[in-house]
């Protein structure tokens, strides 16, 4: 029992270290295995796709949660990343592993572009601003058709040669888990901490000696950088691209998903992507009141449990915990034991 005890010690520092706890990490493999579980095709791809949505909202979760700014136009990055690596693909014949690394890097210099472009706004002035980018970057995409074919959509090579949806699920799987470590890890260092000054009130952050503009324009470029590079998963997973990939339906969709997860928490997100877009898939018939029901959604959520997913996950942790029932499977104890003894030692 008290190597067990050890065991676990040293999984959590380790995990801990990456900016995950044992819980997320359960919750990763528990996915990991669900396809394996299902043997479902369909299954397979909802799955994929909710972890897509998922990563896509914890970017913007890292804009809205920490600086205080909505990027309505993260969908437009999202595109740019994936016109960027199909049009490499199409029009140079490079591979798609390099050309969504270079989407990744074509987002994340428009973000730092659009960052500078906000750095006198605040709040809805700065969101407005994100947006009329969007609008822009998407009019040239639907009218620019010699590039991008226009409306039409633009073929794009896959990125694995196969008919199986699932190696796409553990690429995507992959990117998820690095997106949710990057964040975390930056979230909870430093930088985490004066992001939280600069969007809870920016001139009692720039008084007490922050960078706002270097921080501003840090965060506002990651987040791009990293919708850009599932950007470019998407456009060779999916294998065609149009313009409304940049509608702001889908950036309503990653915020919504953001929101109800829990703002600010990160991986509330993922628990979030993967409840509501089944959910939605599975009310097909009901897809022109799509948006209707995310806003009513939001609203239920900012009433009644504004700390979303992540905070009732968090309450109820609590409540096992005060509980004892940790204890009486005899997992606090033998780690709290053996924690005990090293610090002695």
């Amino acid at each position: 029992m008290e190597r067990k005890g050890l065991v676990y010690i040293r999984i959590a520092e380790f995990l801990k270290k990456i900016g995950m706890s044992p819980g997320g990490a359960l919750m990763f493999v528990l996915l990991a295995v669900t396809p394996l579980l299902l043997q479902d095709e369909f299954w397979t791809r909802l799955l994929a796709i909710s972890l897509m949505m998922g990563a896509l909202a914890m970017s913007f979760d890292f804009t809205a949660g920490f600086i205080n700014i909505n990027n309505f136009g993260l969908a437009a990055f999202w595109g740019l990343g994936g016109y960027t690596s199909a049009i490499l693909a199409v029009k140079l014949g490079i591979s798609p592993w390099i050309g969504i690394v270079v989407g990744a890097l074509a987002a994340a210099l428009l973000g730092f572009l659009v960052g500078i472009l906000t750095l006198r706004l605040a709040g809805i002035f700065a969101s407005c601003m994100t947006w009329f980018v969007a609008l822009a970057l998407m009019a040239v995409t639907t009218n620019w058709v010699e590039l991008t074919e226009g409306s039409s959509g633009l073929s794009t090579p896959y990125l694995i040669d196969t008919v199986s949806n699932l190696p796409y699920f553990y690429l995507i799987l992959i990117l998820t888990i690095g997106i949710y470590i990057v964040l975390r890890l930056v979230t909870k260092s430093h930088i985490g901490i004066a992001f939280k000054a600069i969007g809870q009130d920016p001139q009692a952050a720039a008084a007490s000696g922050i960078n706002i503009t270097k921080y501003k324009i840090f965060n506002m470029t990651l987040s791009c950088a990293l919708a850009g590079l599932i950007g470019g998963f998407y456009a060779h997973y999916v294998g065609v691209l149009t313009p409304n990939v940049m509608h702001t339906k889908n950036t309503i969709e990653a915020l919504a998903i953001c929101y109800v997860g829990g703002r600010g928490s990160i991986w509330g997100s993922i628990i979030s992507a993967l409840i509501l877009v089944p959910a939605m898939e599975f009310m097909k018939g009901m897809m022109e009141l799509r948006l209707v029901l995310y806003g009513a959604l939001l609203i239920l959520v900012m009433l009644f449990y504004p700390a979303g997913l992540s905070g009732l996950c968090e309450t109820f942790y609590k409540f096992i915990s005060n509980k004892g029932l940790f204890g009486k499977m005899g997992l606090l104890k033998n780690v709290r034991g053996q924690g005990s003894s090293q610090s002695s030692k």
